[in-house]
């Protein structure tokens, strides 16, 4: 539970990643700053209702299983792309990562999960295949890939790099050594998106 309390501390503000967690009655117990201004809006104070108020419902297993293996392997994260109504009829897409809450007796207490939106990108990944599979042979052309890249990819990967190296000039207590790996890991993910688009076959 330290771990979390520390970890609300540092990204309570952050206008990157969306922090939250769930108590053993599936009820949301915190959100904060940035899920709370994307997501209140749509669905009013979140704190107390259901986690499924705010998902597309075939992601509801999805979160599920994801909540068991976290319990399962409780020194663990687990990642899982979740569907969440926008207010308009539409979703935005989230990328997160599960990891398992216990009291100070150490019994399950809940799920914490940190997460960003990936819509853009998703789109434009989309965007990317299907102008593929109409050129069929055709490259595409410097320009595209530049804009991609410089648009839609560079951006939130250089977020996620200036945050990181935040982190490591900071005195970062062992327990949050998790959190610097996942979004470690986030990154270099993105870093492998932008190789294979810059590089399309």
């Amino acid at each position: 539970m330290q771990s979390f309390e520390e970890t609300k501390d540092l990204l309570h503000n952050s206008s990157l990643y969306y922090l939250i967690s769930v108590d053993m009655n599936s009820n949301y117990s915190y959100v904060n700053n940035r899920y709370h201004s994307a997501f209140n809006g749509v669905h009013g104070n979140l704190v107390g209702q259901h986690y499924s108020i705010t998902m597309h419902e075939d992601d509801l297993d999805v979160c599920r299983r994801v909540s068991e293996q976290c319990f399962t392997f409780p020194d663990r994260v687990f990642p899982a792309i979740i569907r969440k109504h926008d207010g308009k009829g539409g979703y935005i897409i989230t990328q997160w990562e599960y990891k398992a809450l216990f009291d100070a007796d150490n019994k399950p207490s809940g799920v914490f999960c940190m997460g960003n939106d990936i819509t853009e990108f998703m789109k434009a990944s989309i965007d990317l295949k299907q102008t593929k599979e109409s050129l069929i042979d055709a490259k595409l052309t410097l320009a595209q890939i530049a804009y991609i890249q410089s648009h839609v990819v560079r951006k939130p990967i250089a977020n996620m790099l200036g945050l990181m190296v935040i982190l490591e000039t900071m005195d970062v207590p062992a327990d949050l050594k998790s959190i610097i790996s996942m979004m470690t890991d986030s990154a270099k993910e993105v870093d492998k998106a932008i190789q294979t688009m810059a590089n399309p076959s």
